[in-house]
């Protein structure tokens, strides 16, 4: 593939990344959360529990339609709340990180970025994203999801409330380093994510403007591109993706290190569920995923555009009165 040419508009500064991020991720979360509890479950499912439950629903609209009979339609957004107050940060981590590590990594001659630059540019950010904000986001979500009870019974009070209290709860009994519980496999989910993601994102968006003559492609392009290129990321971890959850829903053991519970928890589904439980939840996480990005890489484009324009024309205002003050 070839090089992508540099970019001649100004550096966008961390605010606009902040604020284009956080509205993308909001608008994916509320689209698309609903998916991701079906995956939750469907990952958490052994073929054990599914030998005893004979009428356990196996497909993911299955499932889905389960939750909503058994729990009432709320319970698709459990963990909604974890996932709300960690977008902004996450989403502002995952841009500007990805467009700081492009630049160090860029040809300091002629500004380019080579599309091995683009791939090694979404690493970094996916690593960055999931040690500073996606972990402990992913351990109160998934406590929350797996929780089975349902939101239109007052009577049923489940153990975790919401994701503040979750997270006092987790603190409290299981000490504050739980919420980094399968960090190094979280940081190697999100970097495989994040550097297919971006890369083919960039390089399907080069093409298209090479294509068409566009300096700027439409958002529907912005949302197709975004929603191939999401889907990508999960084709190639889904079987890291099974047991960092399974390992961050298990309540901590004392004297039980990192790497023992990584094989011991992979052993168990090889084992007893045998390896194509290391897919479970694929379909779902695709569907989830995949209309996630395109919404994230639409919504980021359309707002971001919205804020140069808007931060020029203020630009464009102030000139007159500087020349005359």
């Amino acid at each position: 593939m070839a090089a992508a040419k540099p970019q001649s508009s100004p550096k966008t500064s961390l605010s606009t990344h902040l604020l284009a991020g956080g509205a993308a991720g909001l608008a994916e979360a509320m689209c698309c959360h609903p998916l991701d509890t079906i995956k939750v479950r469907m990952q958490l499912k052994s073929l054990r529990r599914v030998a005893v439950d004979a009428s356990a629903p196996k497909s993911f609209l299955g499932v889905g339609h389960r939750i909503v009979q058994r729990e009432g339609v709320r319970a698709l957004y459990k963990g909604l709340g974890a996932v709300v107050s960690g977008i902004v940060p996450k989403m502002a981590i995952r841009f500007s990180s990805f467009e700081y590590y492009k630049s160090v990594l860029a040809n300091k001659q002629t500004g380019a970025v080579s599309t091995s630059a683009v791939f090694l540019a979404g690493l970094g950010a996916g690593v960055t994203e999931a040690v500073a904000v996606v972990t402990p986001m992913d351990v109160i979500k998934i406590r929350l999801q797996a929780q089975r009870h349902s939101t239109v019974d007052p009577m049923d009070v489940p153990k975790y409330r919401n994701a503040l209290h979750a997270a006092y709860t987790i603190v409290k009994e299981e000490g504050p380093m739980t919420l980094y519980k399968g960090v190094a496999l979280t940081a190697l989910r999100q970097a495989t994510n994040q550097a297919v993601n971006f890369t083919f994102y960039q390089e399907f968006k080069r093409i298209a403007r090479q294509l068409q003559g566009l300096d700027e492609l439409p958002s529907y392009q912005h949302l197709i591109l975004g929603g191939v290129s999401g889907a990508m990321g999960p084709l190639s971890n889904a079987p890291i993706d099974t047991i960092k959850t399974r390992i961050q829903k298990a309540t901590t053991v004392a004297g039980e290190s990192g790497w023992s519970r990584f094989v011991t928890v992979t052993r168990d589904i090889a084992q007893k569920e045998g390896y194509k439980a290391f897919y479970r939840g694929l379909t779902p996480r695709i569907l989830r995923v995949a209309p996630g990005q395109a919404i994230t890489f639409m919504v980021y484009e359309k707002v971001k555009a919205w804020i140069d324009i808007w931060n020029a024309r203020s630009q464009h205002m102030r000139l007159p009165s500087e020349k005359y003050a």
